[in-house]
């Protein structure tokens, strides 16, 4: 369990630390530097973020794909790729000319790697995820899979540190090269993660279920099984997703073009985030530890109350332009609210679904999820912001995703055959 924690943490972080780059850099410099002439700052970042949604596109694709050979050849396997097409992909990125050196194909190469994240990213949280719940002492699950949770926020502690870092640098040359630097040091931690993940066992669970697999269910291909056998499942962690993932794009990705719309200091906001992303690193911890004393479903519920109640507040504060009050909403939307959810999480979407389709059930769930919720909100927040010149209806979205969320919480406590994690 200590090689499958170590493997699934520095595995995730690295994942999302690439990943959330792309976020970062959407809201500080690729409006300028892949779509120029936009008129409005806000264009440009809107665009920017319509990159940051074809990631999102692509995850359930990777979710399918990477489900499939995980649920057939081993979640090891998966692993192993998704690991080698994010940190590939990143560091390409990182390598890329703009707009005034190749015109248009600067923007379509960096949606198009952006695309190959977004597979990536589709199917290593789910192996990621399984790899520890289904190795795990089931008194202990919420505690372990919380490693894997806490990757998350440890690749964004990462990327907001290696921008807060590289915007040190004199603004004409962070804008000509200094903002690749983060991404071009994504290698050392693939490194490190690829050497780790190659020596890690495969799934005890897996294995089992490989060997007693009827020869019929063998012929049938998970994503026809899940579809087919295990759809209202599939919704109920579509629903579950929304909050937790739209949340947290709106909180560290939106909040940031919101802040500098407002008249705020890019270096205030992104350092109140990375404060609130570190408490979380540890929260994630507590909150996993507390579902396994109390469960998955109360904690989930905590969370979700808890965005019901700040998407409103949380703009607020932000308007008033100091830093405590702003630092406070991140405290408050990060460590609280999307801790409870993203910590209790995993163990609760993975028992929705047998072990023969468990790897694609849960990514597709997930990464759907995270189209409806991550991949369209930025977009859509900067759009309502440029019509509306205000947040209350990004704090709407909020409220909907939240609501959504309540339905499948609800839903999951009337029975079924699959309910013993979520009690």
């Amino acid at each position: 369990m200590r090689r499958l924690v170590i493997s699934s943490l520095l595995g995730n972080s690295l994942e999302w630390y690439d990943f959330f780059l792309y976020g970062t850099a959407a809201a500080l410099v690729f409006g300028d530097l892949f779509f120029p002439g936009q008129g409005s700052g806000l264009e440009g970042a809107m665009l920017a973020f319509s990159g940051f949604a074809v990631g999102f596109l692509a995850r359930p694709l990777g979710g399918v794909i990477f489900g499939h050979m995980g649920d057939r050849y081993g979640r090891k396997r998966a692993l192993v790729i998704t690991l080698a097409l994010m940190g590939g992909s990143t560091f390409i990125i990182g390598l890329l000319p703009g707009y005034q050196s190749i015109g248009i194909l600067a923007p379509v190469a960096l949606i198009s790697l952006r695309f190959l994240q977004g597979m990536a990213s589709g199917g290593e949280w789910g192996g990621g995820v399984l790899m520890l719940s289904e190795n795990a002492d089931p008194a202990r699950k919420g505690f372990y899979t919380a490693w894997s949770q806490m990757g998350v926020a440890g690749g964004f502690v990462l990327s907001s540190l290696a921008y807060w870092l590289a915007q040190k640098l004199p603004e004409a040359v962070f804008m000509d090269w200094g903002w690749r630097l983060p991404f071009l040091a994504s290698a050392v931690l693939f490194l490190v993660a690829m050497y780790i993940r190659k020596n890690i066992e495969e799934s005890s669970a897996f294995l089992e279920e490989r060997d007693r697999m009827p020869q019929h269910q063998e012929q049938q291909t998970p994503l026809s099984q899940v579809c087919r056998e295990h759809w209202r499942e599939l919704l109920q962690a579509i629903a579950l997703r929304l909050p937790e993932n739209g949340a947290v794009y709106l909180f560290f990705t939106f909040s940031i073009v919101y802040c500098k719309h407002v008249g705020i200091s890019t270096e205030h906001i992104i350092a109140c985030i990375t404060l609130a992303m570190i408490v979380e690193f540890f929260s994630i911890l507590f909150w996993g530890a507390l579902a396994d004393r109390i469960g998955f479903r109360r904690v989930y519920l905590t969370g979700v109350l808890g965005v019901l109640l700040v998407a409103f507040p949380f703009f607020w504060l932000i308007e008033s332009a100091s830093f405590g009050n702003v630092l406070l909403a991140m405290m408050l939307g990060l460590p609280v609210c999307h801790g409870a959810m993203t910590g209790s999480q995993p163990p609760m979407m993975a028992e929705l679904f047998p072990a023969r389709v468990r790897y694609t059930g849960l990514s597709l769930g997930h990464e759907i999820g995270s189209i409806l919720a991550g991949g369209i909100g930025p977009m859509l927040a900067v759009a309502l912001l440029m019509v509306f010149d205000s947040a209350w209806p990004v704090s709407l979205m909020l409220v909907a995703w939240s609501l959504c969320a309540l339905v499948a919480l609800w839903t999951l406590g009337r029975g079924g055959a699959r309910r013993v994690a979520v009690a």
